[in-house]
């Protein structure tokens, strides 16, 4: 037996927000009170809250809706995609299988034990209560043609949700989505490849959909969750429409490239027209926001000047933030 199939289990126990005895739990399962509470602690352990009741037993705060491959699947227009409840991170599981993906293949995943955002920074990964999503694509035009690519992502990501009840959802150069101001999702995009080679490129999507109490070492900056913002959305049909539509952006980017976007861009960028400073190392250059140019660069306005600016060391920020 897997050492994650005995939690995964009582999960899909818990899952109905009531409360479950201790024996009840143990009678189903074939084991101990004893060996039960050694698995509640792993559900802790992962970002569950679990209430533990004298006389009740143990129950989470609601109830939760857990991803199922074969409902996601069925919602799917075309290739594959693999549900692993528990994962070092879902960019990695793709980047170690290349050799044997195609494009447009996917993996979501319940819970991320090493989850990974830009620049090296840790993604906090709760299980059960947000997205986590990656697909694989290889593009034959090469590395450099991949320019954009992260906010083709966004773009999509930020089209999916506005389609399934999420309306205020923008976009924040080069990879964020933002709500209310506050960041909602990360994207991050790892690429392989030499000049002249094809681009093997895995893109990941972290959409907090009911995250609370997030390790603040982890996570530093204004943060929001949809069921904050009261929005509810079926994870399986928002997994499966990701996908749908990333699968359908990304043909149409590899032939057309970052030109059919720009304006889609414009329409939702969440600083547009706004004072902001942009963070290159230790330097900070105020502006104000005119969007991005057919590159994917940042359009900053300094005194008149629109100037364009590129990589992936550069960060934005609202200068009252």
């Amino acid at each position: 037996m897997k050492a994650n199939t005995v939690p995964l289990m009582l999960i899909g126990l818990l899952a109905d927000g009531e409360f479950h005895s201790g024996e009840q739990l143990g009678e189903q399962l074939g084991m101990s009170r004893a060996a039960i509470n050694k698995h509640i602690q792993t559900l802790k352990d992962w970002g569950i809250d679990v209430f533990t009741v004298t006389g009740k037993g143990y129950s989470l705060p609601a109830p939760i809706q857990l991803l199922n491959e074969e409902t996601i699947v069925s919602q799917l227009d075309h290739g594959r995609l693999a549900v692993i409840p528990v994962i070092d991170s879902t960019n990695q599981y793709l980047l170690e299988r290349m050799d044997e993906l195609q494009s447009g293949d996917a993996c979501v995943a319940e819970y991320q034990q090493a989850g990974r955002g830009r620049r090296g920074r840790q993604w906090f990964s709760p299980f059960g209560s947000n997205l986590y999503l990656s697909m694989y694509w290889r593009l034959e035009q090469g590395p450099v043609a991949a320019m954009g690519l992260s906010l083709v992502i966004g773009i999509v990501t930020a089209e999916v949700l506005q389609a399934l009840g999420a309306s205020d959802v923008r976009v924040k150069w080069p990879n964020d989505l933002y709500l209310n101001d506050r960041k909602l999702a990360g994207i991050l995009v790892e690429l392989t490849g030499k000049t002249g080679d094809a681009a093997q490129i895995v893109m990941g999507t972290g959409i907090n959909l009911a995250m609370n109490s997030p390790d603040t070492a982890i996570v530093n900056q204004g943060w929001i969750n949809l069921q904050e913002a009261g929005v509810k959305i079926d994870r399986n049909t928002l997994a499966a429409s990701l996908v749908n539509k990333m699968r359908e952006s990304l043909e149409l980017f590899e032939r057309e490239g970052l030109a059919p976007f720009v304006d889609r861009w414009g329409e939702l960028d969440n600083f547009i027209n706004r004072p902001v400073k942009l963070l290159i190392g230790d330097r900070e250059i105020p502006g104000i926001a005119r969007g991005i140019d057919q590159q994917g660069g940042l359009l900053l306005e300094q005194d008149g000047i629109v100037k364009s600016w590129v990589g992936g060391e550069i960060s934005l920020r609202p200068q009252d933030k």
